[in-house]
């Protein structure tokens, strides 16, 4: 998992991206601090979720998503072995 700083959701931010995913912050109720919106690629984190809960919510998101391996670049392939790593975990 990556440390719980402002680079880290930027990084974050930066591989949905790649990935073909939009990453909005809005308000409004959510039980977890991100859902994705059904059989879209977007993502809408709570707005007014600590940095903590939205790095987390972002990262539970990346676990069940597909990620397409030849699309990611050699700046963010860090964060792709780190997402390998804890799915082999869970």
């Amino acid at each position: 998992m990556l440390p719980f700083t402002q680079s880290s959701l930027t990084k974050i931010e930066e591989f949905f991206k790649e990935q073909g995913f939009k990453v909005r912050y809005e308000k409004g109720s959510f039980r977890t601090g991100a859902c994705m919106l059904q059989a879209t690629k977007v993502v809408v984190v709570n707005k007014f979720s600590n940095l903590e809960i939205k790095i987390q919510s972002l990262w539970n998101i990346l676990l069940e998503v597909e990620i397409d391996s030849e699309v990611i670049s050699e700046k963010l392939s860090p964060i792709y072995e780190e997402v390998l790593k804890s799915k082999t975990i869970v």
